[in-house]
């Protein structure tokens, strides 16, 4: 099964690691890959040394690297990971030489384009869409809907921060237009009350099944998820962690179990919803977005 993952791959910055990295789209596609699937990446990045490392440790961890581009005149990004006192982490960003918002403008993208939409899942977020101009947001959307035509799965979780906007309208606008191509939206209820307004789980999901979505995951933090398709809905509960040191990758975590059991291994959406709820739980017992490689691992499928 062919996987392509979408996004921003950066370093990540926090006091207790020399050297770490991560980003929505690649935690998503680490964890992915312990759940036993064969995740691929697309992305550009530097070709200095610290690009070439972090790329390697990609591989490393069992992501396809074949079609991250590489840019001589760019670096990766870079986002800090301030911790609350209750493990919520918050972000800020550096992207000013970052490779991955110059995605469209290298020669080899376009070819890496045709690649990826004869997958059969796309992983895309709000993240992915917001380093991106109108023109690049609408080539993602020629993208998505040849995947979605041809019988693939788009998964899209909206990850909504508000700095890689002009405004809320603006995001939601930038979403609904490639909402129609997505088969799976999987949006926290954080992000959908901050996009829309406040909203029950259920009228959020119904708010994605109006706009053209198979089958929507509303994530509910300590209240476990909602899962909703052609009028059967469910709410499964959270899993309780043995402890909570870092929420960062909670929720991307969360998408790779999910989809790996629903979409790979053709699970039920209760049983897919606990399995995202049990790596989720794992995941914030350590520090940053990638916990340690023991942590989500189970046999390939």
């Amino acid at each position: 099964m062919k996987i392509v993952v979408f996004g921003e791959g950066m370093i990540e910055e926090r006091a207790d690691a020399a050297f770490a990295w991560g980003g929505d789209v690649v935690n998503t596609a680490v964890y992915l890959a312990r759940q036993g699937a064969h995740p691929q990446l697309m992305t550009a990045m530097g070709a200095d040394e610290g690009s070439g490392v972090i790329v390697g440790a990609w591989a490393a961890q069992g992501v396809g690297v074949e079609h991250v581009l590489r840019d001589p005149a760019r670096t990766a990004g870079r986002y800090r990971i301030s911790i609350g006192p209750a493990g919520e982490r918050s972000f800020s960003y550096d992207r000013e030489r970052s490779a991955a918002r110059g995605f469209f403008e290298h020669e080899l993208a376009e070819g890496a384009l045709a690649w990826a939409a004869d997958a059969d899942i796309l992983y895309l977020t709000g993240i992915t869409l917001s380093i991106f101009s109108d023109a690049g947001r609408a080539r993602i959307g020629e993208v998505a809907r040849q995947v979605r035509a041809r019988g693939g799965h788009v998964v899209f979780d909206t990850n909504y921060r508000p700095a890689g906007w002009s405004s809320a309208a603006a995001a939601w606008a930038a979403i609904a237009a490639i909402a129609p191509a997505i088969t799976l939206a999987m949006p926290s209820i954080e992000d959908h009350a901050a996009l829309c307004g406040p909203a029950s789980p259920a009228e959020a999901a119904a708010t994605w099944l109006a706009l053209g979505c198979e089958e929507v995951v509303i994530k509910l933090g300590e209240a476990g998820a909602l899962v909703a398709r052609d009028g059967e809905r469910a709410t499964v509960p959270a899993a309780a962690p043995a402890r909570i040191i870092d929420t960062t990758a909670a929720g991307d975590s969360f998408n790779a179990a999910y989809i790996a059991a629903r979409l790979v291994e053709g699970r039920p959406m209760q049983e897919a919803a606990r399995r995202g709820a049990d790596l989720a739980a794992e995941v914030i017992g350590w520090p940053g977005a990638i916990a340690p490689p023991e942590v989500g691992r189970r046999a390939a499928s």
